[in-house]
């Protein structure tokens, strides 16, 4: 598609044009600088990666889920309380907290994806409204919890806003991470490696399984599955499940992987980013991850511009400001919402509620 391919030849030059910016000095090479902005954004894409295969396996079945940011959100928030309960309150191991904090997280994501099912699948309410309802409820839940545990004065915390203990360690990849230079491209977190794994392993399903295909008919023409005793609504709920899962995974990387503390409405839009991420990659597994990378580049981008700021010439001195650069990501998916939005295909069933 074309703006498909305008997008990416953007994103080209937008990554060139930092790249002689910011090799302003012989004491940094362009090498380092590709190394960093590689490793910033298979890092920064990892929620957008979560959140995108979130989107595919609701949408893939016919449910449309625009609740991933509240879903995100909320795991962020119960994840990072997990941890900061299991090593303060209980004394565990920070190490056995944070993974505490992740499984918490999921569940938490999985809850609310049970809540979304149930609006939409149970109840048939407007699945729109349905994810609306889930992204004002994790608003409201998480700012007020966060509130009354940690900035009132007789919390168990005695108003002093504690930290997670710490966050997940790297990992590097044998032989890869040793690589000179390149290598800190493959010396990432747990859930950044695993959102990558999710991605392969999550495009064999839908494509190479007997789940993938009841899940991707169920999504395309209810009513033909039922008729083959598909069981249409069961299919819609565990991926949806499936979808909340995801999300709450995506949404643990925002305070056990990336910061080791919550600030309200901190996912900043990354769920809605997701979906435009999903929609880019034409509701596929490797699509939606090549789509997240688009705009994980976009914010490795204003990070290294950051970083690098000292080797940015006096007459692009505006660049450090992190709202100029910031502004990339919503810009992009703006172009690309506008741009492909009925070019690509969605599911047939995607967003009916179906009647048996």
């Amino acid at each position: 598609m074309e703006w498909k391919r305008f997008s990416f030849i953007i994103l080209i030059i937008l990554i060139l044009f930092s790249v002689v910016l910011m090799v302003g000095s012989a004491s940094v090479s362009p090498l380092i600088i590709i190394t960093s902005m590689l490793a910033t954004t298979i890092s920064v894409a990892t929620p957008l990666t979560l959140g995108a295969l979130s989107g595919v396996f609701c949408e893939r079945s016919g449910v449309v889920n625009i609740g991933i940011e509240g879903m995100m959100l909320s795991s962020a928030f119960f994840g990072w309380l997990a941890a900061i309960y299991a090593n303060t309150v209980f004394g565990l191991e920070p190490m056995f907290s944070l993974n505490i904090g992740v499984v918490f997280a999921i569940v938490s994501g999985l809850l609310m994806g049970l809540l979304h099912a149930v609006l939409s699948i149970t109840f048939k309410v407007d699945q729109v409204i349905g994810g609306t309802v889930i992204n004002i409820l994790a608003t409201g839940i998480t700012g007020f919890l966060n509130r009354q545990l940690f900035f009132e004065k007789n919390s168990i915390f005695g108003g002093q806003v504690p930290h997670a203990p710490g966050v997940l360690p790297r990992i590097d990849i044998p032989i890869l991470s040793q690589i000179p230079v390149i290598g800190q491209v493959f010396e990432q977190q747990p859930i950044a490696l695993t959102a990558i794994i999710l991605v392969f392993v999550s495009h064999f399903i839908l494509f190479n399984t007997r789940w993938g295909l009841r899940t991707r008919a169920v999504g395309e023409h209810p009513r033909a599955a039922d008729t083959v005793g598909i069981n249409v609504n069961f299919m819609r709920y565990m991926n949806v499940l499936i979808g909340g899962a995801l999300a709450g995974l995506g949404g643990a990387y925002f305070t056990l992987e990336s910061v080791p503390s919550f600030e309200p409405l901190m996912t900043n839009g990354r769920g809605f980013i997701s979906l435009a991420a999903m929609i880019f990659g034409n509701w596929t597994p490797i699509g939606s991850w090549m789509a997240a990378l688009v705009f994980g580049a976009a914010q490795a981008l204003q990070i290294n511009l950051q970083f690098f700021r000292s080797n940015i010439p006096e007459q692009f001195a505006f660049l450090q400001q992190s709202y100029v650069v910031g502004l990339v990501p919503y810009i992009l998916t703006m172009l690309i919402l506008t741009g492909i939005i009925g070019k690509t295909v969605a599911p047939a069933a995607d967003g009916t509620p179906y009647e048996k």
